[in-house]
């Protein structure tokens, strides 16, 4: 290991209890973080995510193992050596831990004071400027039980981030706040990490922040291993249930046996693996996984068809300037094809970026009949869909062909189709991702 790392964490065992009620909560924990590295522990609740940042921030006693935190050995250290520590690391827990008697200001200047790091004379000045930054300039002088859940989480991650710590250990900072005010503070805290080297160790189970991560860990069961290695599993896992459970048919088998509920739960699960991926493209070199995406897509969209009384349905894929049939029933017999954006009724969605429903194909100019008369089928009406990735794009576009009632799609139709493809719309930026990695 590193000896000027701020944190070095060897063979860290730590257990609750005593006699036959003691049972251990951490095992054989080792990890190293170097400076102005941010690192990001996930893991389920109870695993043991929240002890380890107690025991790396010196507010708990370690037991077994080596803890050298900043540079001071943890493990039976003295008093004094402790709160010396800790005078160096900012602190943000679930919990706002705010004294309710003093005002936000006030209970900002406590950290900055606490840290014994800047004269008297800043305290105010620093203060007032770190609750500007979290966006509570007017709201300096409420005191806690004057200000909303998320707002007393800002001042409390002001408190923690005023003295320019050392080091960060944030639990859940973001839990309670938007989207928006998520992102400002951990854009905050990226900047403490590249700017003044602070070093952060964050626990969230808050997807929508991975992404500022150099490193990302995963604690299970007390143990700890990379993000990538327990993401691989849970997709393995997942597979292997499927697998048993219905006695390893083929994927779309699977999926044609389902009603409209279980295929949703499957579809969710999926998604949520599928989310995982792309915040922190930890799966490039996942085969099973890919193997899944890849076979399931044609199941999915093939399904979605049933569901939605239509025919048929196909998926194309945005690539540079031009369209791309990914999925389809006839891909095959078709071969590749591929026309440019804003042609066609699929290149128009995907320009304009806005919905299409057609009651006869025939009818507008902007049907293209060759298809038709190259895969035999008869287009009546259609409605197509645009989807868009994590950035607002449109990187591609859906379709179903004929309500097999005659009845052309109506209102009902599109939000039923629209409510299918945000998922089917994460899982197909899963797949193309993949292809990419490979």
């Amino acid at each position: 290991m590193d000896a000027s790392a701020p944190i070095r964490v060897e063979g860290l065992n730590h257990s609750y209890g005593k006699g036959s009620l003691k049972k251990q909560i951490l095992f054989d924990v080792s990890v190293e973080i170097h400076t102005g590295e941010i690192v990001i522990v996930t893991g389920p609740s109870g695993s043991g995510k929240t002890t380890m940042l107690t025991l790396v921030g010196a507010l708990r006693s370690a037991q077994q193992g080596s803890v050298c935190i900043l540079g001071k050995e943890l493990l039976n250290a003295r008093p004094a050596t402790l709160e010396s520590v800790r005078r160096q690391i900012g602190f943000i827990f679930q919990q706002h831990n705010l004294l309710g008697a003093l005002s936000a200001l006030q209970n900002v200047q406590l950290g900055i004071r606490a840290s014994g790091k800047y004269p008297r004379s800043e305290h105010r000045r620093r203060s007032m400027e770190m609750l500007a930054a979290v966006g509570l300039g007017d709201r300096i002088h409420y005191k806690p039980d004057q200000l909303s859940g998320g707002q007393r989480q800002r001042v409390a991650i002001a408190r923690a981030l005023v003295s320019e710590p050392a080091m960060l250990l944030a639990d859940e900072p973001t839990a309670s706040l938007d989207k928006e005010s998520g992102r400002e503070v951990v854009e905050r805290m990226k900047v403490l990490a590249k700017e003044h080297g602070t070093t952060i160790l964050l626990v969230t189970h808050d997807n929508r922040i991975l992404d500022i991560a150099d490193r990302i860990v995963h604690l299970e069961d007390g143990c700890l291993s990379t993000f990538t290695d327990a993401v691989i599993a849970n997709n393995r896992h997942m597979m292997e249930m499927l697998a048993a459970n219905r006695q390893k048919q083929p994927v779309d088998d699977i999926v044609d046996e389902l009603d409209e509920t279980q295929f949703r739960e499957l579809l969710q699960d999926i998604t949520e693996e599928s989310e995982r991926f792309l915040e922190v493209t930890a799966l490039s070199n996942n085969v099973a996984f890919k193997s899944m995406i890849d076979r399931g897509l044609f199941a999915f969209t093939r399904k979605l068809a049933v569901l939605l009384n239509a025919e048929r349905s196909s998926l194309f894929l945005v690539e540079g300037d031009e369209l791309v049939l990914k999925v389809s029933e006839n891909l095959a017999a078709m071969g590749e094809i591929r026309f440019p954006v804003g042609a066609g009724i699929a290149g128009a969605v995907a320009q304009s970026g806005q919905s299409i429903c057609i009651d006869d194909a025939y009818a507008d100019p902007r049907f293209n009949r060759e298809v038709d008369k190259q895969t035999g089928f008869r287009t009546r009406s259609i409605l197509c869909l645009p989807i868009k990735n994590l950035q607002g794009d449109v990187f591609a576009v859906a379709q179903l062909l004929n309500r097999k009632d005659g009845q052309p799609f109506d209102l009902h139709d599109e939000q039923q189709f629209a409510s299918f493809i945000q998922s089917i719309g994460v899982i197909l930026e899963t797949q193309r991702s993949l292809g990419t990695a490979d």
